[in-house]
């Protein structure tokens, strides 16, 4: 028989204790209300992960356009071989009375009378390398940006880029907190729904069971059991699919708080007291302000880039100016170099003509910013009609609510009475389907108000909350 190794059960029970302490840790329910899933969803919604990479990548650019400006340094080798160095010769003088005891080949020389009598003659001496065969060069350079229009304002506009970044943060967050909110009254509301319609079916199964029973003794018609059983077969698909609703709901509230859809979720906020939290908060609101909404904020940021993107166009007219110093090492340096080995020095650069590119660009700085003022006066009147008709359907949904409450108490009445009635053989089974058919549309009636009223809510949150 064949033992296994210390080591691999050690390795496997190890495994186990770390796949069982991940279950748990998987299996552990999170109590929310809406104010904690909406603070959990700004740290994990994925759209608000996103925007906050969007605040970091703007920072980068900041930097990046400000170390433009600041000192540059580079170091550049250069490798070269020379295959035929070139030379250069000097012609030499000397005197002799006997021109062939000259010293060296006399390629071309000339004579001419010297002093005492002597022949002076000249010729060509040996030659001098104007290179190396193989040498190495390299630079160390040291530059400065002095002036450059386009430099400055271009840093104007990574900085009000950084601003827009942080201001479409905050509209993500504030995006993100009315999707919870909606997707969490919608869960409370199916959920309280479908308490009820449970309820309802097991009323239903008991007086079916009863009327079954009686039906067997013979006190009632076999058309009215089977009304009845159609009844309880429609209230059960109605339950079914309200179960369908409620999963998928909560489903969807856990991808908006950023959580996996096998983590366990219970919401703490009870329907009730959340309808009747401030049903008269927004009855009764005040003037709205434009100018406070992160909206309009955005879009003023754009119409401050347009301008600094028009400024830029025209800072092209502008010289630039720029400084720089190198310091430059050869490895083996020929016998004549005339290359300097400290430069210091300052380029100017002064744009004469572009063939109207530049102008071009003006023209297009100007339309960019006039589209994005009239985008900015569009937004403006924009935000004033969604504010007013937020809190028109508001208060429209308060009303359908009173209405709706109003109407489900009346209908469960009626039905009650000719259930009893029913029971009692009075009431027909057409009266009693009647009664539960009007009584379970007033009960739709008045969940599906119910959460167009938190809806409405969620929305004018949002809308104030940005103001």
């Amino acid at each position: 028989m064949t033992r296994i190794p210390k080591y691999l059960i050690s390795l496997a029970a190890l495994m186990l204790m770390i796949n069982l302490s991940a279950q748990d840790e998987k299996a552990d329910t999170l109590r929310m209300s809406v104010l904690d899933a909406q603070n959990y969803a700004v740290t994990y919604n994925r759209s608000v992960k996103a925007a906050q990479i969007d605040i970091e990548i703007a920072k980068k650019t900041v930097m990046e356009t400000t170390a433009i400006g600041l000192p540059q340094f580079a170091v550049s080798a250069n490798y070269q071989h020379i295959f035929v160095v070139p030379e250069i010769s000097f012609p030499v003088s000397g005197f002799t009375q006997n021109p062939l005891t000259t010293v060296g080949t006399v390629d071309n020389f000339s004579q001419f009378p010297g002093p005492g009598g002597l022949n002076q003659y000249l010729y060509q001496g040996p030659g001098i390398a104007l290179g190396s065969k193989n040498n190495t060069t390299i630079n160390f350079t040291l530059s400065q940006l002095i002036f450059s229009g386009e430099y400055i304002v271009g840093l104007q506009a990574a900085k009000i880029f950084k601003e827009v970044s942080e201001k479409a943060y905050i509209k993500s967050e504030l995006t993100t907190k009315e999707s919870v909110a909606g997707s969490y009254y919608l869960v409370l509301v199916l959920t309280e729904n479908l308490r009820v319609l449970e309820q309802s079916t097991d009323l239903m199964n008991k007086t079916y069971a009863e009327m079954s029973q009686m039906n067997a003794q013979g006190f009632t018609e076999d058309t009215d059991v089977d009304q009845l059983k159609l009844n309880k077969s429609n209230l059960d698909n109605l339950v079914q699919s309200m179960k369908g609703q409620l999963d998928v709901s909560m489903k969807l509230l856990k991808f908006q708080l950023g959580m996996d859809f096998d983590q366990p979720l219970v919401l703490t906020d009870n329907l009730t007291e959340k309808v009747s939290e401030g049903n008269f908060q927004y009855m009764l609101t005040g003037d709205f302000n434009v100018g406070s909404s992160i909206d309009y904020q955005i879009m003023e940021n754009q119409v401050d880039l347009q301008a600094a993107n028009l400024r830029r166009a025209k800072s092209a007219f502008l010289p630039s100016l720029a400084g720089f110093y190198q310091h430059q090492e050869q490895t083996n340096a020929a016998a004549f170099n005339f290359q300097p080995k400290d430069v210091l020095g300052i380029s100017l650069n002064i744009p004469i003509i572009t063939s109207g590119q530049r102008i071009a660009k003006v023209s297009e700085g100007k339309l960019n910013l006039e589209k994005a003022e009239l985008s900015r006066d569009m937004i403006e009147q924009n935000l004033v009609m969604e504010y007013e008709s937020a809190k028109n359907a508001y208060q429209t949904a308060y009303m359908n609510y009173v209405n709706n409450k109003e109407s489900l108490g009346l209908s469960e009445k009626i039905y009650n009475k000719n259930l009893i009635k029913y029971k009692e053989g009075v009431a027909s089974s057409l009266e009693m389907t009647q009664s539960q058919s009007q009584y379970l549309t007033a009960e739709s009636n008045y969940y599906n108000s119910i959460n167009a009223l938190l809806q409405a809510k969620a929305k004018l949150d949002r809308i104030l909350m940005s103001n």
